[in-house]
């Protein structure tokens, strides 16, 4: 790494490029011969764009300021030691699940479920099938991205250490989830971890995947996660990202969905702690008949801050795309929704549909809501529309009307709101359990949950 390359870097100039020149002269989490070549491009391209500013249009709501002030480990987060009593609040008791927990970027097998699978079906650490499974893997890591103006993104395969890869064979269904526990834990000095998600679906295949990025005790770290999905043609996909991390936490992650004709994909992005949190979710509908949703839930309060930005890019014809976020506010939360729908000149008979609502619980809390529709086609169906608005005072008034405090009213309303965002969630354990985590931070919350 050559010191003009460091000094280009916007922001920070040091950790970042000190990780990377690590991983350059060979250590043992540099991967494969074939993923250098990809690690330098996308370095590269960071260094060209650098941490981004708000004086960037696509972040002019997010200041990322601070990580240009931490100085991050140059040979990764620290390894740490955790039981299976501490990631106990983040059990979902799958039935027969299979589960791959990481712990500070790391794959930990001792915490991890793997059950014989059935044939047609691959579930393993990135490091693992890195080396087994190449021919699948290089094709996705090292390929040219669509997404490549994203800065954390390349990052991100600059830096990656390990992570998830599943993969589902044509014709193939699993009906149970599988569940991807990322867990992090600082040991004092800020700590970064880059885990990659690559989740390849076959012609004809169905699967569930619940991605969970956690927070374990007290101090400041960086997560910055990429999640690839390819859905093959006619196949089905559902995914979840929980993101529970702590308070001190910045979270910067990218979904990114390639969809093939006819396949059907849902992604949940879910967000309950962090200090602040960003969610680059894009999707490309590159086939004729693609189905394709994407749901959204937050709760913030304090100073926390969440950024949902979504682009739908309708590239093939007869697509259809369904966009729903909600959003709830206290103290001085803030929430950032940026919706992106493209219809491409051939992309005919498009129907595409976007719905972000906040509820503001304080004066202080504040949302900033951007839809978009690019539209290059003539005979399509697209609509979007935003809300921003506090409780309803007739509806608290018909509560405390029929016994309820006014704690008590208040809290349930904003119960019902949120309701409605994780009726969208299929998996009844994550769904219950998500129920339970936005009662626990309403008043009267306990006596509540008897009764919802």
């Amino acid at each position: 790494m050559t010191e003009a390359t460091m000094v280009n870097v916007k922001g920070n100039k040091s950790s970042f490029a000190a990780r990377f020149d690590r991983i350059t002269k060979g250590g043992s989490d540099s991967g494969p011969s074939w993923l250098m070549p990809a690690r330098q491009a996308a370095f590269a391209r960071f260094t060209e764009l650098g941490i981004p500013t708000t004086r960037d249009e696509e972040w002019r709501f997010t200041n990322v300021k601070r990580l240009g002030e931490l100085v991050f480990d140059p040979n990764g987060a620290a390894p740490s030691t955790m039981s299976n009593d501490q990631l106990t609040p983040f059990d979902l008791d799958l039935p027969g699940g299979i589960k791959l927990v990481f712990v500070n970027g790391c794959f930990d097998a001792s915490l991890s479920t793997v059950p014989a699978l059935s044939t047609g079906v691959t579930v393993l650490p990135l490091v693992e099938a890195m080396a087994t499974q190449g021919s699948l893997v290089e094709p996705h890591l090292t390929g040219c991205s669509p997404f490549e103006d994203e800065p954390f993104a390349s990052l991100n395969t600059a830096l990656m250490q390990d992570g998830a890869f599943v993969h589902v064979a044509k014709g193939t269904a699993i009906e149970t989830p599988i569940e991807l526990l990322f867990v992090s834990s600082s040991g004092g000095s800020p700590s970064a971890a880059y885990p990659r998600v690559l989740i390849v679906a076959d012609q004809s295949s169905q699967l569930t995947v619940i991605e969970s990025h956690v927070g374990v005790g007290d101090g400041v770290y960086f997560t910055n996660s990429v999640t690839d999905i390819v859905a093959g043609e006619n196949a089905i996909v559902d995914h979840y990202k929980v993101t529970r991390e702590t308070d001190d936490a910045i979270h910067i992650g990218a979904v990114r969905l390639h969809q093939l004709r006819s396949s059907n994909v849902s992604s949940h992005a879910v967000t309950i702690g962090g200090g602040l949190v960003r969610h680059n979710i894009n999707t490309i509908m590159d086939g004729e008949g693609c189905t394709c949703n994407l749901n959204g839930l937050y709760s913030v309060d304090g100073m926390q801050q969440v950024d949902n930005h979504l682009v739908v890019d309708h590239a093939k014809p007869h697509c259809d795309s369904r966009e729903y976020f909600k959003g709830v506010l206290d103290g001085h939360g803030k929430g950032i929704f940026s919706g992106r729908i493209i219809v491409r000149e051939d992309a005919q008979k498009t129907d595409g549909k976007q719905t972000n609502m906040s509820l503001l619980l304080s004066d202080h809390a504040q949302v900033e809501c951007k839809p978009q529709l690019e539209i290059f086609a003539d005979d399509v169906k697209c609509t979007h529309g935003a809300t921003i608005g506090q409780i309803s005072e007739e509806a608290l008034f018909y509560l405390r009307a029929r016994g309820l405090s006014a704690e008590a009213a208040r809290s349930l309303l904003v119960y019902a709101f949120a309701r409605d965002g994780l009726a969208q969630i299929r998996v009844e354990p994550l769904r219950d359990q998500l129920s339970k985590l936005i009662l626990a931070k309403l008043p009267h919350g306990d006596v509540l949950r008897e009764t919802v």
